[in-house]
């Protein structure tokens, strides 16, 4: 009878909202190649990564691992990795592994942890996984915010993608307010990281000054503009760096570079692929500064001497082409000649 029939209650909207951002995500082009995949959700025990390991749990339950990273920055880290990995496994997820990583070397402890997140995400993941990450759209802001304000170029200022194998991101149009509000539907305890307001962080003043700042005088939503903004430049960039491909693949001649092919295009074109060509030469660490210079000895050739990159590395420009010399090798008498 129909008054028999048993009522399955429909999940809370912010719980339908993570799911669905995570099915969209394994539904898209860029991610179908990756259908089989293991996927290995990287948990802090934040309210983010918990409401997306919950989310992925319930779409994809026989294909996931989780990783809990105990960075070991403060007393008690172990606990809250602990607490963090049994609600995983409530869950549904079997496969729950808690991981410690060292951190240290230079760059501040920002820069530090993120490295050593993730050197051990990549160790602890099998070899063709997509390994998801809980970055939601307020911090894809504040990666937005923090190229342009320290003049990164756009490549910075397009943020970060959903998906650069392997990691994932599922939860970029998804906001932190719809996964805390899912973490407390689901009756999960999320951890909140005191590094998470503590104003000597770069992002945490972004986080609880700027941000807020800028929703109060410009009348909100700029967090979701700010993320359409990456979203647009990334599509340009996707553009500007086929052209670039395409631009090497013309100029190449014998591992050098023809300056005539190269002066034909326009500047952001042949800087990508100068990029492009200088990282297969083996230069590593290049920034915009960098690309800029080497492009002048195409776009504001007047004779001038070798350029130096990192790694030891020289760009010169002699007889119409570029070349990359280790610097240890003297360049010979004449070099310069265009």
């Amino acid at each position: 009878m129909l008054g028999d029939t048993e009522v399955v209650p429909s999940p809370d909207p912010a719980v339908s909202a993570v799911r669905s951002a995570v099915r969209r995500f394994l539904a898209s082009a860029d991610a179908v190649p990756f259908a089989e995949a293991p996927l290995v959700v990287a948990c802090s025990g934040g309210a983010d990564s918990l409401a997306l390991a919950a989310a992925v749990a319930h779409v994809a339950p026989r294909r996931v691992r989780a990783l809990v990273v105990d960075h070991q920055l403060q007393a008690g880290s172990a606990e809250v990795a602990a607490r963090a990995a049994e609600q995983v496994r409530r869950m549904g997820c079997e496969d729950v592994r808690v991981c410690r990583a060292e951190v240290r070397g230079p760059g501040g402890a920002e820069a530090a942890a993120r490295r050593a997140r993730y050197d051990v995400l990549s160790q602890e993941s099998p070899d063709d996984a997509l390994v998801l990450l809980g970055h939601t759209l307020d911090d894809q802001a504040e990666t937005v915010l923090l190229g342009l304000g320290r003049g990164s170029g756009p490549r910075s200022i397009a943020g970060m993608r959903p998906l650069s194998p392997p990691w994932a991101r599922p939860l970029l149009d998804t906001s932190r307010v719809t996964t805390r509000k899912a973490c407390s539907a689901l009756g999960l305890e999320p951890w909140d990281d005191p590094h998470n307001v503590d104003p000597t962080f770069t992002r945490a003043r972004l986080r609880g000054e700027v941000v807020p700042l800028l929703e109060e005088v410009l009348q909100g939503g700029v967090a979701e503009a700010l993320a359409r903004t990456a979203a647009q430049l990334q599509d340009d960039s996707d553009a500007l760096d086929a052209l670039g491909s395409r631009l090497r693949g013309e100029a190449h001649v014998r591992d050098e570079l023809d300056t005539e092919v190269l002066a034909a295009w326009p500047a952001a074109v042949r800087r990508r692929a100068l990029r492009e060509w200088l990282y297969a030469r083996g230069v590593p660490e290049l920034d915009d500064r960098h690309l800029r210079a080497a492009d002048a000895l195409v776009g504001r050739w007047r004779g001038q001497g070798p350029h130096a990159l990192p790694g030891g590395f020289e760009l010169r420009r002699a007889h119409g082409r570029l070349r990359v010399d280790d610097g240890g090798h003297a360049c010979t008498a004449g070099a310069t000649g265009g």
